[in-house]
């Protein structure tokens, strides 16, 4: 573990949690958060799998314990950051990164979020309730972090940590 890739895990959690209670979009008992899948992208990109999932649980345990976020959180960031990961770490390509984020959290996710809030939030809801929202959110959040990548804002950072290939004990 490097000092640059825990501070800037540390400063994604933070921009995560601190913009959970400013833009977020409410569908039914889930808050849609493109933020957070800005997040899972960038992360995976830079960092990987096993820190874009350790920082999307972390902004979700931090949302809920300051009550901008749902349960429901978990399921759709988890599931996004680690196939965004892993789908770069295979294809080293941000378009694959960007596709793993919205498989994983808008078809994924939305799909395992309905037996949570059945059984555990106790709403009642079809299977797909979750999926359209979760869609949009995670679309909108893979295309800001894909233009931003694009852009060189983030080429200070992405020279120090990329390439992820060199960093083999990332998954």
């Amino acid at each position: 573990m490097s000092v640059q890739r825990l501070t800037l895990a540390a400063l994604l959690i933070a921009i995560g949690t601190l913009s959970a209670h400013i833009f977020y979009i409410p569908a039914g008992v889930s808050k849609c958060f493109p933020v957070q899948h800005a997040i899972n992208v960038l992360a995976a990109v830079i960092l990987g799998p096993s820190y874009g999932v350790t920082i999307a649980f972390v902004i979700s345990l931090l949302r809920n314990l300051l009550g901008f976020g749902s349960l429901l959180a978990f399921t759709g960031s988890m599931i996004g950051a680690f196939l965004a990961g892993i789908m770069y770490a295979r294809f080293g390509s941000l378009k694959a990164a960007m596709f793993g984020e919205i498989v994983g959290t808008g078809l994924l996710g939305g799909l395992v979020s309905f037996p949570i809030a059945y059984y555990i939030m106790g709403k009642a809801t079809v299977a797909w309730f979750f999926i359209p929202p979760f869609l949009i959110s995670t679309i909108g959040g893979s295309i800001i972090a894909g233009l931003l990548i694009r852009s060189g804002v983030l080429s200070g950072i992405s020279s120090t940590l990329l390439p992820l290939k060199k960093h083999k004990n990332n998954m």
